[in-house]
Order: C-alpha cells, then structure tokens, then sequence
C-alpha cells in the first residue's frame, strides 16, 4: 500500500472515533425527553476533542485532494 492510502486509512478511523465520542443524548432516551436539547458551550475536553475532529477532518480532505491530484498527474 502506497503511505498516502495508510495514512488516508488512519485519519480516517481517528475521524470516526472522535466523532463517536462526541455523540451524547442520541439514544431512545433522548426521543422521550430524557436529554435537554438546549444550548450550551463546549469546555475542557469536549472542546478539544471538537477541534481535533475538525483537524482531522482538513487533514483527511487535503490528503485526499493531494491523492487525487497525484492519480491524474
């Protein structure tokens, strides 16, 4: 496997899990008004871990135009 497509793999699955991490309230619990929807800011740990996915997710689009690029040229 070519590094680029290794390290496309790996963004990808720390992508995934930093996503699943953030998910809160998405449960049927949720459904029957268990969680409150109402709007708070994120701290400490839960913002961080927001900016990593948001990181991730440039790191993860740059490596994929820069593949792309390289496949056509």
């Amino acid at each position: 496997m070519d590094p680029l497509q290794v390290s496309q793999l790996i963004i990808a699955i720390a992508v995934a899990t930093s996503i699943l991490l953030q998910a809160r309230g998405t449960g049927l619990s949720s459904t029957f008004g268990g969680e409150s929807t109402a709007y708070r800011s994120r701290r400490g740990l839960e913002r961080t871990l927001f900016r990593l996915t948001v990181i991730l997710i440039v790191l993860f689009v740059a490596i994929s135009l820069w593949g792309a690029k390289a496949a056509t040229g």
